[in-house]
């Protein structure tokens, strides 16, 4: 559960990093409020947590992950 919850959270910001690039479109600040904001900051928090969170998945075995799904 909290692998998935990870990865979406990780998605979410790819792609706000991807519409910065692109379009120099910030959707997160744009939706809560300002970059400054405290929602929005509270999901930049989320998102490199999340970021941490899989680094792990470079360092798991494998075998087991797909035994436990």
């Amino acid at each position: 559960m909290w692998d998935k919850l990870a990865l979406i959270l990780l998605v979410i910001g790819g792609i706000n990093w991807g519409l910065v690039g692109i379009f120099e479109l910030d959707l997160v600040a744009w939706m809560f409020g300002g970059a400054a904001s405290v929602l929005s900051r509270l999901i930049y928090i989320l998102v490199a947590l999340s970021a941490v969170w899989c680094i792990s998945f470079l360092f798991r075995d494998h075998a087991t992950v797909r035994s436990e799904a």
